[in-house]
């Protein structure tokens, strides 16, 4: 039904010829989402609970999270749906990039379903296997890193670029461009699923990288713009801000419903897919330093499970953290959950903020 709509609805707005403002269709795409998760939600939360779909609690994490267990989970998909159906509508699908990004974020978000469904059907609390979670991840990384650093048709495809300044760049070669894409698309997807463990701490602010990236990806794809920014122009590049604009209205959407009380979790379908997206994106618009500013709150969960594990083991049992990631940390500290979740977010915000500096001061 919601296919049929979004059909009908494109054949009246293409009436309009609307489909040459890349702008205008970016916002189309974000309310088209927002609307698609508000109208399916409800049915979805339905479908979970049904097949009692929910979500095993830590029995050593905070004793406040136990009244969670059982809520549904794998709620991810109703925000895969709703990017999915919208970046087919509003979306240039003539564009490879396009189709670069849907085709990792639903590849991330198949390997993510088949780990909640083996955690939450099967009831195996370990779900898909470390080692063939981390090999489907870099099957996926590893080929559209390849794709990508093989068809570069420009030189600052192949460079990083360092925010702040005006002119500098590393030349990385197709080699290094392609271990750099494969770390930033699986890193940055295992970094947004380990922040998902509060009600909305995950969702907000990839939605609010999802925005900020949106202009990167405008003013890269805008050859005037480019080059009054100091930034480089990569063809095509601009098609992603309607994807990303899909993705920033669907997680709008989720968090409705994820919001605390949540009704249902992301899961590791939701959180790898938008991970993997966010990644992608940021190799494309070659912005993935800015990507680690932004997701700062991400790569500061990250860290602190690596540091976490690595001290534990070297010091024969010892900790730095109360309990990671970080977030747990903080609730044990004696932050209720709301607190962390907002001040997680006004931080997100300050980071997007410097982040979207970067397009000026150089």
């Amino acid at each position: 039904m919601l296919l049929m709509l979004a059909q009908w609805l494109g054949q009246e707005i293409r009436g309009f010829n609307v489909f040459g403002y890349i702008t205008l269709r970016t916002v189309l795409a974000a309310m088209t989402a927002l609307v698609i998760s508000f109208m399916a939600g409800p049915r979805v939360i339905r479908w979970l609970a049904a097949k009692k779909i929910g979500q095993a609690v830590r029995q050593d994490g905070p004793q406040t999270h136990l009244v969670k267990s059982g809520t549904p989970t794998m709620g991810g998909a109703l925000i895969l749906i709703a990017i999915g159906i919208t970046t087919l509508l509003w979306g240039d699908l003539t564009n490879r990039y396009v189709w670069v990004v849907l085709i990792v974020t639903l590849g991330f978000g198949a390997i993510g379903w088949v780990d909640d469904w083996k955690k939450v059907v099967y009831r195996d609390p370990k779900g898909l296997a470390s080692r063939w979670k981390y090999f489907w991840q870099s099957v996926i990384g590893l080929i559209v890193a390849i794709y990508l650093g093989m068809t570069a048709t420009v030189p600052a495809q192949l460079e990083l670029i360092v925010p702040f300044f005006k002119t500098v760049s590393y030349p990385l070669g197709v080699i290094g461009f392609i271990a750099l894409t494969y770390f930033v698309i699986v890193g940055t997807s295992n970094a947004v699923n380990l922040t998902d463990g509060l009600d909305g701490l995950a969702i907000m602010p990839a939605v609010m990288i999802a925005a900020a990236l949106a202009i990167f990806a405008y003013v890269a794809g805008n050859s005037v713009y480019a080059k009054y920014l100091l930034m480089p122009y990569i063809p095509g590049a601009g098609e992603l801000a309607v994807f990303l604009g899909a993705m920033a209205g669907a997680g709008l959407g989720f968090l409705w419903f994820n919001a605390y009380p949540a009704e249902v979790f992301m899961g590791d379908v939701g959180a790898l897919a938008l991970g993997a997206a966010l990644g992608v994106v940021a190799v494309i618009v070659r912005q993935e330093i800015v990507l680690a500013i932004m997701g700062g709150v991400f790569v500061a969960e990250t860290l602190s499970v690596a540091a976490q594990v690595l001290y534990f083991k070297y010091t024969g049992g010892k900790r730095i953290f109360r309990m990671a990631p970080l977030h747990h940390h903080y609730e044990l500290g004696g932050w209720k959950e709301t607190q962390v979740v907002v001040r997680f977010w006004i931080i997100t915000i300050m980071l997007v903020l410097a982040g979207l500096s970067t397009l000026k001061l150089r």
